[in-house]
């Protein structure tokens, strides 16, 4: 498994939080219900999105957007319309006053908003607008949020930008489709067919937009196309348990241990083994969050002869211990 595969290979929605809305301009909604990760598919019309640290970027129909938490941030159709709507914790959604409106604004099956006519989708009424005589046409947006931290891995987190945004023509995928054609059933199962349908999402939009020259990939994902590295690379994925040394690595990408330890610093940032240990530690991380999990099996898992000594390098490296990181990552958002 390569740097990439073993970085997607995260996803795990569990009862995701999936919703299409349709609203009327003037609209502006404020995200702040703390989620770690959201994805916006623009359906129909317009939008900004915007965030306290990075301005605005602009949606149009096709796009999709990325955007991680828990910071807020508002999505609307002008970037200069004040919220008239706030998305809190547990995805309630109020006026800025905080009187809820959820049951307000209900439109069906996963479908909100102040537009009934919207939810006929293209060609129905919603399709109106100043060029057919009737006021402006509703924004159609389909959202699915990861509500808890530890269904995103830390380290696809910290891979990505606050928001990114996938050009609609840049890509192919028919599962933006698939989402929109499933989000509206009410059939036994559906919650599952939809986390599954968010992740697999998640996965074909960061494969395509890590590609993009202006993704600013970590240094690790250009790395994987080196000849020396690359190998190398997928050696410490595919098996980090393994008792690996830079002599042991370097036989097997048949090179010398100068050679690699140059190469692969120049290209990763830093050398094989500093890379290794960031790697278990991160990987050993994710694994704490299994309910089942302990330390002694995530030690073996990881390649650490003892709990103890997966303790020591954890709490050198992040500053807690196993079973501290355990606590708060079972309290966080």
């Amino acid at each position: 498994m390569d740097a990439l595969a073993d970085l997607l290979d995260g996803p795990r929605a569990r009862g995701a939080f999936l919703l299409r809305s349709v609203l009327t301009p003037p609209w502006s909604v404020r995200i702040a219900d703390l989620a770690p990760l959201t994805l916006v598919h623009m359906v129909r019309g317009d939008a900004w999105i915007r965030t306290d640290d990075a301005g605005a970027r602009q949606l149009r129909p096709g796009d999709i957007a990325v955007i991680r938490g828990p910071e807020p941030y508002t999505v609307a159709g002008d970037p200069e319309t004040e919220p008239q709507i706030v998305i809190r914790p547990g995805q309630v959604s109020t006026d800025p006053d905080g009187d809820e409106l959820c049951e307000r604004m209900d439109l069906g099956v996963r479908t909100w908003g102040d537009d009934p006519t919207g939810v006929e989708g293209p060609g129905g009424p919603a399709a109106r607008g100043p060029a057919a005589g009737g006021p402006p046409a509703s924004a159609v947006m389909i959202s699915g949020t990861y509500q808890m931290r530890g269904e995103i891995s830390s380290r696809l987190l910290s891979a990505l930008p606050r928001v990114l945004v996938l050009p609609g023509d840049a890509w192919s995928s028919p599962v933006p489709a698939l989402l929109s054609e499933e989000i509206v059933r009410d059939e036994p199962g559906q919650e599952v067919v939809l986390d599954r349908l968010l992740d697999l999402l998640l996965i074909a939009v960061l494969r395509a937009w890590f590609a993009r020259p202006e993704a600013a990939a970590p240094a690790w994902y250009a790395a994987q196309g080196d000849p020396v590295v690359g190998p190398a690379l997928r050696l410490l994925h595919d098996d980090p348990a393994h008792p690996w040394t830079v002599a042991g690595l370097a036989a097997r990408t048949g090179v010398s241990r100068a050679a690699l330890g140059r190469r692969f610093t120049e290209l990763v940032g830093e050398p094989p083994m500093a890379y290794l240990t960031g790697w278990r530690l991160a990987l050993a991380a994710d694994l704490l969050r299994e309910p089942d999990a302990t330390v002694a099996s995530v030690a073996r898992r990881v390649g650490y002869g003892s709990p103890f000594a997966l303790s020591a390098a954890f709490k050198r490296v992040r500053g807690v211990s196993p079973q501290q990181h355990r606590e708060r990552t079972a309290v966080a958002p």
